[in-house]
């Protein structure tokens, strides 16, 4: 595994070292030695993964707010998206700035993103399949999320605000939040 910081030092993209001959391809996408060796000690308890139909679905931008606040691995295993994590830490140097890559399934690229961060994607193709890795179980009572087009954000969406599909709820998400309480 390759390790890439990004603009926002603590979200680290991931890439694989691929070993092929005339069978195909093996990679290791997670081994925690080496996880934690590029990264830090996390202790991922839950795995997710969705299938989105269309291109330009939408999801997030999401987190859960403390004790239940989750650090994040994501990963594509079928597609491609446009990946998002916000930094919502209010003490941080790049409060409410975001970082934003690519993953595809064939680069096997992850993504580790930090507690105290809003994540969302826009997926590029259709059928899609997202996997992602968190280190707190999902809490509904503790869930809360920032609509994709905030404009305090600044983000350079791959589609337009009449391309995204979204389900209801992440249509309803507020394009502010009351920050002060959820990440010191």
């Amino acid at each position: 595994m390759i390790k890439s910081s990004q603009k926002i030092i603590d979200v680290i993209l991931i890439k694989p070292r691929f070993f092929s001959d005339d069978r195909g391809v093996f990679s290791e996408t997670y081994k925690k030695s080496n996880f934690d060796s590029l990264v830090s000690s996390v202790q991922f308890v839950q795995d997710n993964r969705s299938l989105s139909n269309n291109a330009y679905t939408v999801r997030g931008l999401h987190f859960q707010i403390p004790p239940y606040a989750q650090a994040k691995l994501v990963s594509v295993q079928r597609g491609r998206i446009f990946d998002v994590a916000v930094d919502l830490r209010r003490n941080s140097s790049t409060f409410l700035q975001h970082v934003t890559v690519e993953l595809t399934a064939d680069g096997g690229e992850q993504l580790f993103i930090p507690v105290g961060f809003a994540h969302g994607f826009c997926t590029l193709e259709p059928n899609t399949v997202v996997t992602y890795k968190v280190d707190q179980y999902y809490a509904p009572a503790h869930e809360a999320g920032l609509h994709w087009r905030t404009p305090k954000l600044n983000i350079e969406w791959p589609c337009g605000a009449n391309d995204g599909i979204l389900s209801p709820k992440d249509a309803d998400l507020p394009d502010s939040v009351d920050l002060e309480s959820c990440f010191p």
